[in-house]
């Protein structure tokens, strides 16, 4: 191992080999309640593609395992590494390298935050519209997660504005996919193959992302609902409605109740309205022009009380804007209450009713306590778990996850399998589509160096 330390310091640079007491244990982990912190043998900070070309290489013909690391935000256990292998941190490839106006595309490193890349964009009247509630984010890591968050009801998640990839395979060998078009048809899409493989088949080093119009105004509308029902029941409705909104949200009454309470937000409601809402409705609508929004908001208002809302409010922009930054970090307030798990299941939205519905079963059954939130203009549905037995805690996660897949969904919609949910993953998701999974990640990396306890054994 010693050997192994020396070459890649031959590599990257002494400075840039990270060991012993230089190491500091924020490497060892990410943001996962459920997978312990492991510290690897070294971290290595490269600076170009060509040194992660030479470090993979050099880490395959040594059999080292090898784990991507952006941010260390992702809530999946896939940024925690071997103990007996490497972190390849991409803190030093953190350049915009370029806005290109005339194609609207941004082309970034990976260690690129989404707050610098919003305060690049905003420059250029441009969004890059993928938020999913940590703005220190790294792309990288959202391009390896294939994050969503609240927008993606309107933009899609991040498969949708990946355009092209620079990257490098185990072997050292470097590869480019797409580019600066939207459509393609020539052999395999590489890039949507890589785009949430969660660093198992290569890593990434640079991104090709669209770029949207920067729409300036904005208005948010909070509707309480006397049940949770009533709020599932009313997405498809304003969806078709043709609003088209930005953000929809639903939040139950004890996450709503404890990211207020977190964040000390007054949203102005009524006390007789607090006790006969059980969960509320966040729509977020945009607009270019004032009077549109204004038309926006007046229609959405109406839609709402036809499908049963209790009451309408159209919240002023400080009260808006910290609701949207509370409902960001709901994740670190179920943290700080004592949340044993987390899941972020995707079902058909109009599936949303039944599945709540299949939730509460379990967690009665179970004795166990489950609060949410999600993002229900797309169907993901963000659960905290509190249940201190483990044998419970996997009963009731498996039973959660297992409901999600008999509706149609799938067992993360954006913080990935990662370590966390792996043996769920094997579990109960068809056998024929992991094999095949299994043989695209040896095409990808034959000795398995890859982030090799991710998604798989």
């Amino acid at each position: 191992m010693a050997d192994i330390v020396e070459l890649l310091t031959d590599l990257v640079g002494a400075g840039q080999v990270l060991t012993g007491e230089r190491m500091t244990d924020d490497y060892a982990h990410d943001e996962c309640l459920t997978v312990a912190p492991e510290r690897p043998l070294a971290v290595v900070r490269p600076a170009s593609t060509d040194e992660v070309a030479r470090v993979l290489a050099v880490c395959d013909e040594h059999r080292v395992a090898v784990t991507a690391r952006g941010s260390g935000t992702g809530l999946s256990g896939a940024a925690v590494p071997s103990t007996d292998g490497i972190v390849v941190s991409f803190e030093r490839m953190n350049r915009v390298l370029e806005i290109d106006t005339a194609n609207h595309v941004a082309v970034v490193q990976p260690g690129v935050t989404l707050a610098r890349l919003d305060e690049e964009t905003s420059r250029h009247g441009l969004v890059y519209p993928v938020f999913p509630g940590e703005y220190s984010a790294s792309l990288g890591g959202n391009v390896a997660t294939n994050a969503g968050g609240m927008r993606a009801v309107k933009y899609g998640v991040t498969r949708h504005q990946v355009l092209g990839l620079e990257a490098v395979l185990a072997t050292g060998e470097v590869i480019r996919t797409g580019g600066r078009f939207v459509k393609a048809t020539s052999g395999y899409d590489l890039t949507q193959l890589i785009v949430g493989s969660e660093g198992t088949l290569a890593l990434v080093t640079e991104a090709t992302l669209k770029l949207h119009p920067r729409r300036p105004h904005a208005a948010t509308v909070l509707a309480p609902f006397g049940t949770l029902e009533d709020v599932t029941a009313a997405v498809p409705r304003i969806i078709d409605s043709g609003i088209e909104p930005l953000i929809l949200e639903y939040i139950d009454l004890l996450t709503m109740a404890a990211i207020v309470d977190s964040a000390g937000i007054d949203l102005g409601i009524p006390q007789p309205v607090k006790d006969a809402a059980l969960a509320y409705l966040v729509v977020v609508v945009e607009q270019r022009l004032d009077d549109r929004l204004d038309a926006d908001v007046e229609a959405l208002a109406e839609v709402l009380a036809g499908l049963g809302a209790i009451d309408v409010f159209v919240l002023p922009a400080s009260a808006a804007t910290q609701l949207i930054e509370a409902r960001e970090k709901a994740f670190w307030v179920a943290k700080a209450a004592g949340a044993h798990d987390i899941i972020d299941v995707v079902v058909p939205r109009a599936s949303i009713p039944a599945y709540m519905a299949a939730v509460s079963a379990l967690a009665a059954a179970t004795q166990s306590w489950v609060a949410g939130c999600g993002h229900a203009g797309d169907g993901n549905v963000h659960l905290s778990v509190f249940q201190p037995d483990a044998a419970r805690r996997d009963r009731v996660m498996t039973g959660i996850l297992a409901a999600g897949l008999d509706l149609g969904g799938a067992i993360s919609a954006e913080h990935g399998i990662g370590t966390a949910k792996k043996s769920y993953y094997l579990r109960l998701e068809d056998p024929v589509k992991v094999e095949l999974q299994r043989r695209i990640k040896a095409a990808f990396d034959p000795n398995g160096i890859l982030n090799p306890h991710t998604i798989f054994d």
